[in-house]
């Protein structure tokens, strides 16, 4: 509602001696002074909440606290999206200004490219830092990280396996090998996933 002021002064009429012809109320005077309260009234906000009619509050800082309005870009800023908050979303926005018009903040930047969000887990090392990056999209298995396995394949039993000493006695079996299999690539480590794009806000 706009600030009500006395539009006539009527206390100065008062102070007038009663001879004077300016101490008298005129129609005039009530139809100026009425005509600022119905200005005053017809100013102020329908409490009943007609969707036809607009209203507007100033914005209160961040952090405030107190019976004031809160304004639509207050609670997007306040809560719904604070700093340091991400914002997934479908809308391939342009830039940060972009995204402050659509959802508020000052500033957002472009976050989590190529990576899927898990969350913190104080209690294992690779998890237990907020933005802590890690893990890839292929890795090529160590032999320590191969299953413990093993392979069949034939000898010939004659004696041309064998080495044999002057004396005639079997010293052992020659080396052998089997065939060589794999092509040692790296494999695929991709969780199944959904692109979206994501947004932190830093200010």
């Amino acid at each position: 509602m706009a600030d009500y002021n006395l539009a006539v002064s009527w206390s100065g009429k008062d102070a007038l001696a009663d001879s004077d012809a300016n101490k008298v109320i005129s129609g005039g005077d009530f139809h100026t002074e009425f005509t600022a309260v119905k200005e005053a009234v017809n100013s102020k906000a329908d409490i009943n909440g007609d969707a036809a009619e607009s209203f507007s509050a100033t914005t209160a800082t961040e952090g405030t606290n107190t019976t004031q309005v809160a304004t639509t870009a207050f609670v997007q800023a306040q809560y719904a999206y604070p700093v340091g908050a991400i914002f997934t979303t479908t809308t391939a926005y342009a830039n940060s200004a972009a995204v402050v018009s659509a959802i508020g903040g000052t500033t957002w930047v472009a976050f989590g490219a190529g990576k899927v969000l898990v969350g913190l887990d104080s209690g294992d090392t690779d998890f237990d830092t907020s933005e802590e990056t890690g893990g890839s999209k292929t890795h090529t298995l160590t032999t320590a990280e191969m299953p413990a396995h093993t392979h069949s394949y034939y000898k010939s039993t004659t004696s041309d396996n064998f080495s044999i000493d002057d004396t005639g006695r079997v010293t052992g079996a020659a080396s052998a090998t089997t065939g060589s299999t794999g092509g040692g690539g790296a494999h695929n480590n991709l969780q199944p996933y959904i692109v979206v794009y994501m947004w932190k806000r830093t200010a």
